[in-house]
Formats: structure tokens, sequence, C-alpha cells
């Protein structure tokens, strides 16, 4: 039920990309004398690219002012009660009605609401270790961990530094770190670095990386963070091996932040994401809404549920609450799971499943291999790439892409995207009609060689 002789109050938890793409996207729908909108963050920053943190580290872009999409003042000029630097403690769902602590003051007040929205994002991984919480131990997750990480490599004299964890994260900050001038050493428990990757691919990062002169180390399961005298960080140990360090940095990954969903008792997933309907609905719960990292979505290829902790994701996702709290009609129907990174000149790619995906959802498949160039080979600067492809047996449906290469590499696993979300065949995809010229692209696009391949390889394989 709603408040009687009063306006419609949305209240939103998280000030990033979910949550005021919802709320500005409802307040395009309803006028000021319809809905009242209040959101919470509990940082110092609204509408912000986290993905740009590790640029501004490795000095690519200047921040964090660069990196705010919209201050909190021109969300406020369009009556959107935003309150920096307060934390969400708890819902009252029965009560429809949640407690906030202003982190300034310390006071505390509840807020009733209508209609709920949840974008509490994710929070870094943080393996209970001895000495994970010293000074110089730095997970990158919102932007004032960005600049505490920059205050403390200003502080430090060594330039030694170790990054925890190979995936995007990992894999970004060490590039980062490396411009700043640090000898800089990856551990990574996995036998690749970038584990969403297959190995024979992840391979070809490890070996970019190294030639980058970045020291990276497989198998490499951290056991501590030693400290010295000070307090401060000085080595990580991963087996029987001790490697120095000045700064760490967390890259082992995030996990969805739905620690107040989870005391709310409101449904999580099997990543302990929240669940919701194709409107961004919490399932079983009418008036709530959630959005960002701190959901799972419907994995469109395998068909089960993932969490895909991306801004892309996360401003869709506003887009679809806005427009349903506000009387519009949205949906958001899954993902291919696309991703790509860089680490200096190497661009990575990936999109769909990878082989232990489509192994562990019962799929049959054959996987291909290609090396190609990104240009036509006699053009100038035409840089080597290496495309894997997975197709479905019997059928020829294009199951996943993985693309490493140099610069102009990266974006072409957009192609793949697209015909996975359309459930082409690699034989459909190897007769798309694409641009071609020779500063552009081989006559045959690096993405439909491979595709010609494994057409040839569902073929054979009967």
């Amino acid at each position: 039920m709603g408040r009687v002789g009063r306006r419609q109050r949305l209240v939103v938890v998280g000030g990033d990309a979910a949550g005021m793409s919802a709320a500005s996207q409802a307040r395009r729908l309803k006028g000021v004398d319809d809905l009242e909108i209040v959101a919470f963050e509990r940082g110092g920053f609204s509408s912000y690219s986290a993905c740009g943190i590790p640029y501004w580290v490795g000095g690519d872009v200047e921040g964090p002012d660069r990196l705010v999409a919209r201050t909190p003042q021109e969300h406020r000029a369009r009556d959107i009660d935003l309150r920096l630097r307060t934390e969400v403690t708890e819902l009252d769902l029965d009560g429809r009605r949640v407690r906030a602590r202003d982190l300034d003051s310390g006071e505390e007040q509840w807020t009733g609401f209508d209609r709920l929205v949840l974008a509490t994002g994710a929070r870094p991984v943080r393996p209970p270790l001895p000495g994970i919480d010293a000074p110089g131990v730095h997970g990158v997750q919102t932007l004032g961990d960005g600049q505490a990480l920059l205050d403390t490599l200003a502080a430090t004299p060594g330039r030694r530094a170790v990054v925890v964890g190979a995936g995007y994260i990992g894999v970004e900050m060490a590039e980062a770190l490396l411009k700043r001038g640090y000898e800089v050493t990856v551990l990574n428990r996995g036998e690749q670095p970038m584990a969403t990757l297959d190995p024979d691919m992840g391979r070809l990062v490890h070996t970019a990386m190294e030639g980058m002169g970045i020291d990276v180390v497989a198998g490499a399961g951290v056991t501590a963070i030693r400290t010295g005298a000070d307090g401060r960080v000085r080595a990580v140990e991963a087996g029987d091996a001790t490697y120095p360090a000045d700064v760490v940095v967390l890259g082992i990954g995030v996990e969805p932040e739905t620690s107040l969903a989870r005391a709310a008792g409101l449904p999580l997933g099997v990543y302990g994401g929240l669940l919701t309907d194709l409107s961004m609905r919490v399932r079983g719960h009418e008036d709530v809404w959630a959005g960002g990292d701190c959901v799972e979505v419907l994995d469109l290829v395998s068909g089960r549920e993932r969490h895909v902790p991306l801004g892309t994701h996360a401003n869709k996702h506003g887009q679809v609450i806005g427009a349903n709290v506000g009387g519009g009609y949205g949906t958001f129907p899954g993902v291919v799971g696309t991703a790509v990174s860089k680490v200096c000149s190497l661009e990575i790619a990936r999109t769909g499943l990878r082989e232990r995906d489509a192994r562990e959802v019962g799929l049959r498949y054959v996987a291909v291999t290609v090396e190609s160039t990104s240009r036509a080979g006699y053009y100038p600067d035409a840089a080597p790439m290496t495309v894997k492809m997975l197709a479905e047996l019997r059928t020829g449906r294009l199951l996943g892409t993985q693309i490493v290469g140099r610069e102009g590499a990266g974006k072409r696993v957009d192609i793949a995207a697209v015909a996975l979300t359309a459930g082409m065949t690699v034989e459909q995809v190897a007769a798309l009609d694409l641009g071609y010229a020779p500063p552009f692209s081989p006559v045959w696009d690096p993405v439909q060689v491979a595709a010609r391949k494994a057409v040839a390889a569902v073929r054979e394989a009967g």
C-alpha cells in the first residue's frame, strides 16, 4: 500500500551506476509532485567509473573528478535527495523503512519507502590472512580506494609491488604499477592468469606479461602478509616463497555486497547475489528492485544464473528499474558474458562459454584456435592476434570466443557477442557481411577465420 495523502517515496540504497541510473530514469518519468527520491551512498562520490581507477592510478587519466559522470550537486538539482557518507545498516521490509547512519556524526534515523531499490554493489574479496589489514595493503573498488592507494604510493620510498590475483583487476593494476616505475610481481593461485579464459589462452597472457617485465608466479596461494616493526607491509608469503613488497594490491576479485539483503531474508543465488525477475524486481517482493554488482543475471548461453560485475550491466539495470518504478516498462533479458581488458599493449577479450563452462552444463563441443592479424598482413602495423572459438556439436551453434592480441584485437569480440545473443551458428558467423579494408582487417576477419575452422571441425565430428 502506498502512503495515503502524500507523494510516493523511492528509496535507493547505493549511489553509483545502477542506483543513480534508476533514480535518474524514475525522475525523468515521474515529476517531483508525484515521486520523492531519497538515495543513500556510504562513500563520498556518486555515479563514478570504478573501471577507470586502474588508469587513474597508472597516470593515463586524471581523477577522481574526471571519473565522475554526474556529481551529487547535479543529482540534487534534479530533486534527488542524495545523502553521501550515509550507510544503510538495516532493511525493515515489513515496516517499509530503512535505517541509515551518518558516518560523520554517527546519527541514525529511519526513512520510510513505498518502493525500494538495492544497488549495494560488490566488495573486494579479502581473505582472512595474517597481515591482510596492514597499512600498505589495498583493495581497489571505489574512488576512495584509488585515492588511498595513490597516497600510499606517494609516501612509500620503496619500489616493489606485489599484486595478489591475476584477473581483470590484477592485470590492470599490474600495468598501472609498472607505469609508476614499480617492480611488479603478480601472484596467481591458478595455472594461468585470467581465469575467465581457457588455460591455453591464459598462457598467452602470461608470456606477454613476462615480456613486459612483470613477474607472474603461477600456483602461488598467498598464506600471509608480513609486516615490519612499524606495522607496514614488508613481504608476501606464498607457499615456501617470500616476495618483498612495499605495497600490495589485492586483485582477487569481488563478491556481491548483499549482507543487508541476506539479513532481510531476500532471495540469493549460488554466488550470493540477489535474484530478480526480468524487470529487475526482487523475486517475491512487489516493491523491491535490485541491480548492479549485487545481483545475479541469466547467462543466455548456458541458461544458468551468473554473477557478472560490470558497469555496462549496472547502468542497464538502472535504466530498466527506473523505467518500471517510473510507470514505464523495461526488461533485462540476460548476458552472454562479454568482457575486454588490456595489460600494456596486450588486449584480452572473451564472450560466451569457456571449455570448462560448456562441460559443466553438459554441452558437447569442438574448440578451434587460429592465428591472424588485425589488418591485412601487408599493411603497416598489422598486429598478431589469437582467436579461440567453441561451437556445439551437431548444431554448430556458437558457444564462446576468446581473443588475445595487440591493438585492434579486443573489440572484435563484439562480433561474437552479437552472434551469441542472436543464437547464430558458426556457419552464419562465417557468412556475416563485415566491413573490410586493408587498414582495418584482412579479407577474412580473424573472427570469421575462426568460425570457418569451427565449421570444418563440426562437420568432421559428424
